[in-house]
C-alpha cells in the first residue's frame, strides 16, 4: 500500500496516516521512512527491513483506488488476499476505463501536451492567441521528445528534462526570429514547460518541513530547484542555437506580452476550465469524474484571482496581496473538496447500498431518485465512451444477485448457494472497493497543481541566466538645471525568489489551515447535528466498534499526522487520533470468507463461488436494515 500510494505521488503525510491505521488495527511492530524516492520499512525492531527505490508520477486514479483498497481491508470488507489481488489488477489497468487507459500512457497521452501548453500560455503567462499556437507546437514537440526517450528507456530517461528544454527553446526561438519578433517567449516557454515543472513538489516540500518531516521536505525542496534549473538551462541552450542574441529576445516583452486583458474577457473561466481539464488528464484523473476535479479547481482559482485583484488595490508595494489570496484560495479549495467529497459519498450511498444489497426494501423518494440518477449517469458515461465497462457488467448482474439472494433468504426455497463466474467475482470485488469514501487528496492535488508557483521557480532561474535590466531614472540636482541619470535594480523582476517563497509558503499554510477547518468544523457539526454515521454503520462488520471506524474515517481527512518517535510500540495500545487501538490477531481461516455474504446481510466478507444457506433472519425495522445482522449464521463453502 505504501509503495503504490507513493508511486502515484500521494502526500507522504496522508500515506503515513493510512499505514499507521493499518499498523494499529493489526498490532504490528513496524516503522517506516517515506523519502522522496527511497522507502524503508522496518518490522520487529529492525529484524527485517525492506528498502525500495520507487519513482513517482501524477496519478489521482491510483491514489484513490489504493486508498480505497486499504480502507476496505481496514474496515473488514475484503480480506488481505483480495486486497493484494485487487492491487495487482489495478496496477495492470484492469479496473481503469478504456478512456483512462488511452490518456494514462503514450501515445494517447500526447493529446494533452499541446492543450495544456496553449491554454497555460494565455491564462497564466500573458500570451495571446498567436503565442498559444506556438506553445501548442512546442508542447507537442516536448511530448514527442519525452515519448521517444521514455520508449528508449534506461539512461535516456535522464535526458528528458534537458532535451525538452532544448527543443522548446529552439522551436520558439525560430518562431521569434522568422515570425517578425512578435512572439512572447516567456509565455511560450513557461506554458510549454508547465507540464514538467515541479511546483506541487515545492509546496509539498515546505508542507513536510512545517509538519516535521524535515529530511523528506528539504530533499524534495532542493530536488525541485535543481530539476527546474535543468529545464531552464536547456531552454536557454535552444535559444542560443536559434538566435544570435537570446538576452534581447527574452527581454523583448513590451508589445509582445500582456496584450490581452483577462479581466474583461468572457472566456477567461472557460479557458481556465480547458486548462484544468488538461491538468486532470496529466494527473490521470478518471474522465467520468472530471466534473468533481473541475469544480474544485474553479473554486480555488476564482477565490485566489478575485482576492488578488481586491488586495492589489491596497498592497501595490508589498506581497501581502499575493500571500493572502493564495492562503485563502488554498483554504477554499480544501474546504470545498471536503464538502464535495462528503456530499458525493452520502448521495452515492443509495447506489451502493442497493447494488450491494446492504439495504432491504425501498428507499425514500429522495433515495430512489438518487439511485436512479446514479444508474443513468453510469449508463450515460459508458454510452459516450468515458465510463468503466465493469460498472455496466455489475448493473447487469445486480438483478441476478438480488433474485438469488432472495431465494437464499427464503427458507422454503431449494436454493442453497449463490453462483458467480470468475468475471462476476472480479466485478463484485471492484464494486465493494469503489463503495469506500473518496480520497480527498486525489481530488485536491490537481487543484494544488494549478495554484502552485512552478513557473516562478523557472522565472527565478531565467533571471539568473538573463539578469533583468536596470531601471534608469533622470534626476535634477537641487538648485541647478543640471541632471543626472540614476540606475537601480528592477524591484519587481529582482524579487522573484521572495515572491516564490511567499506563494509557496502561503499555499502550504493554506492547506494546513484548510484541513484544520475541515477537521474542527466536522467535529463541531457532528456535535450539533448528529452522533452517528449512517454510511459507515451500513457497512459495519465484526470486531471494530462503529465509533472506531468513524474515527478512522475522519482522521484520514486531516493532515495532523506526526511521528515524533521511531518506536514500533509507541502507539500499539491506547488511543491514537481518537481511535481506540486494541489487540487484533489476523487469522486467515476466520477472515477468508465470501464477499457475497454482504449481499445477504452476513457478517464476513470474501471471494468464493458459493455461499451455502443455513438460516438467515430478516431485519425487523429500518434501523436493523442499516446494520448487518450479527445473529445470522451463514456458512461459506470455499472452492
Amino acid at each position: 500500500t505504501g509503495m503504490e500510494l507513493h508511486r502515484a505521488w500521494h502526500m507522504t503525510l496522508l500515506t503515513s496516516k493510512i499505514l499507521q491505521q493499518l499498523k494499529d488495527k493489526f498490532n504490528m511492530r513496524m516503522t517506516w521512512e517515506l523519502g522522496v524516492i527511497k522507502l524503508k520499512f522496518r518490522v520487529e525492531d529492525g529484524g527485517y527491513e525492506l528498502h525500495r527505490k520507487v519513482p513517482y508520477d501524477y496519478d489521482s486514479e491510483f491514489q484513490d483506488l489504493y486508498m480505497k483498497i486499504a480502507v476496505a481491508f481496514l474496515d473488514g470488507h475484503i480480506t488481505i488476499h483480495q486486497a493484494l489481488l485487487f492491487q495487482s489488477e489495478t496496477k495492470h489497468g484492469k479496473h481503469t476505463a478504456k478512456s483512462g487507459l488511452f490518456l494514462r500512457d503514450f501515445p494517447g497521452r500526447l493529446v494533452l501536451y499541446p492543450l495544456e501548453a496553449a491554454t497555460c500560455a494565455v491564462i497564466f503567462f500573458g500570451g495571446d492567441w498567436y503565442d498559444a499556437g506556438v506553445a501548442a507546437i512546442t508542447g507537442l514537440a516536448a511530448g514527442l521528445v519525452e515519448y521517444l526517450l521514455t520508449t528508449i528507456g534506461g539512461s535516456a530517461k535522464g535526458l528528458i528534462d534537458i532535451s525538452v528544454g532544448v527543443t522548446t527553446g529552439l522551436i520558439a526561438g525560430l518562431f521569434y526570429v522568422y515570425g517578425g519578433q512578435q512572439t512572447c517567449l516567456p509565455a511560450v516557454f513557461l506554458g510549454t514547460l508547465y507540464w514538467f515543472f515541479y511546483g506541487t513538489a515545492f509546496v509539498l516540500g515546505i508542507l513536510e518541513i512545517v509538519s516535521g518531516e524535515l529530511e523528506t521536505g528539504v530533499v524534495r525542496f532542493m530536488a525541485v530547484a535543481v530539476k527546474t534549473f535543468v529545464l531552464t538551462l536547456g531552454t536557454v541552450f535552444g535559444m542560443q542555437i536559434a538566435m544570435s542574441n537570446p538576452v534581447d529576445a527574452w527581454q523583448d516583452q513590451d508589445g509582445n506580452c500582456g496584450n490581452i486583458d483577462l479581466d474583461v474577457q468572457w472566456w477567461r473561466i472557460p479557458l481556465y476550465v480547458a486548462c484544468s481539464a488538461s491538468a486532470l488528464g496529466q494527473y490521470r484523473f478518471p474522465i467520468s469524474e472530471y466534473w468533481r476535479g473541475l469544480a474544485v479547481q474553479v473554486v480555488g482559482y476564482e477565490v485566489q484571482y478575485r482576492l488578488f485583484k481586491r488586495f492589489a488595490l491596497t498592497h501595490d508595494k508589498d506581497l501581502l496581496d499575493t500571500a493572502c489570496s493564495n492562503l485563502v484560495g488554498a483554504v477554499a479549495a480544501v474546504v470545498f473538496a471536503s464538502m464535495l467529497s462528503s456530499v458525493v459519498d452520502r448521495l452515492g450511498y443509495y447506489y451502493y447500498a442497493r447494488v450491494l444489497q446492504r439495504h432491504k426494501g425501498k428507499f425514500s423518494t429522495f433515495g430512489e431518485f438518487m439511485f436512479t440518477l446514479s444508474v443513468m449517469y453510469i449508463r450515460f458515461c459508458n454510452w459516450i465512451g468515458f465510463g468503466n465497462n465493469n460498472d455496466m457488467v455489475y448493473l447487469a448482474m445486480t438483478k441476478k444477485l438480488q433474485q438469488q439472494s432472495e431465494e437464499l433468504n427464503d427458507e422454503n426455497n431449494m436454493r442453497s448457494e449463490i453462483r458467480l463466474t470468475e468475471e462476476e467475482e472480479v466485478v463484485l470485488l471492484e464494486a465493494v472497493v469503489q463503495a469506500e469514501d473518496l480520497n480527498i487528496w486525489a481530488l485536491l492535488m490537481p487543484t494544488v497543481y494549478q495554484l502552485v508557483p512552478g513557473s516562478l521557480i523557472a522565472k527565478l532561474w531565467f533571471n539568473a541566466v538573463f539578469p533583468p535590466p536596470l531601471e534608469s531614472e533622470m534626476k535634477t540636482i537641487d538648485g541647478s538645471d543640471l541632471t543626472y541619470s540614476s540606475v537601480k535594480p528592477d524591484q519587481a523582476e529582482s524579487a522573484v525568489f521572495q515572491a516564490l517563497m511567499v506563494v509557496a509558503a502561503s499555499l502550504a499554510l493554506g492547506l494546513l489551515v484548510g484541513f484544520g477547518v475541515v477537521e474542527y468544523g466536522s467535529w463541531l457539526l457532528g456535535k450539533i447535528f448528529c452522533c452517528f454515521d449512517k454510511v459507515v454503520a451500513t457497512s459495519f462488520k465484526g470486531t471494530d466498534s462503529i465509533r472506531s471506524i468513524i474515527n478512522r474515517k475522519q482522521s484520514r481527512k486531516t493532515l495532523n499526522y506526526t511521528c515524533n518517535e521511531d518506536d514500533p510500540d509507541s502507539d500499539s495500545d491506547g488511543e491514537v487520533d481518537g481511535i481506540v487501538v486494541a489487540e487484533h490477531e489476523y487469522n486467515p481461516d476466520e477472515e477468508d470468507v465470501n464477499v457475497l455474504c454482504s449481499l445477504i446481510g452476513g457478517d464476513e466478507l470474501g471471494t468464493s463461488h458459493l455461499v451455502e444457506k443455513d438460516k438467515i433472519s430478516e431485519a425487523d425495522s429500518d434501523s436493523d436494515a442499516m446494520h448487518p445482522n450479527t445473529e445470522k449464521e451463514d456458512h461459506v463453502k470455499l472452492n
